[in-house]
């Protein structure tokens, strides 16, 4: 595998398990102060994706897949893939298309920007 995608799709990892876990310590360490997120219910900054996580767990287990990476100048990234997903408290799969902005700041990354696009109805 790529060194760049393994290195942004770890992070990835890193905020997923963040949001199956309700770390919102990590969850902060991963998104960029000027984080932006757009999504089907509305526009979401770092600080609207944390208190997400106020309440505990928001996903209960998730798989990604067909990820690739585009390099975007010395130090962003630019990960699309499939994630299919539960969300915490239910028994349906849902699945959706993600784009996510990386910048590299020193030895690691953090997440500028993410877009989700669902796939569909959530399979039973």
């Amino acid at each position: 595998m790529d060194d760049l995608l393994q290195d942004v799709l770890t992070m990835e990892c890193m905020v997923w398990d963040a949001l199956v876990s309700g770390d919102t310590r990590s969850y902060r360490a991963a998104l960029s102060e000027d984080f932006e997120g757009v999504y089907p219910d509305g526009f979401f900054g770092r600080e609207d994706q944390i208190a997400t996580l106020t309440t505990g767990p928001t996903v209960a287990a998730y798989q990604l897949s067909q990820e690739r990476v585009r390099r975007i100048g010395d130090d962003h990234a630019l990960l699309s893939y499939h994630a299919r997903f539960q969300r915490a408290g239910q028994t349906a799969w849902e699945e959706m298309r993600v784009s996510s902005l990386w910048r590299r700041e020193g030895a690691g990354w953090v997440n500028l920007f993410s877009q989700d696009t669902p796939e569909g109805r959530p399979v039973p």
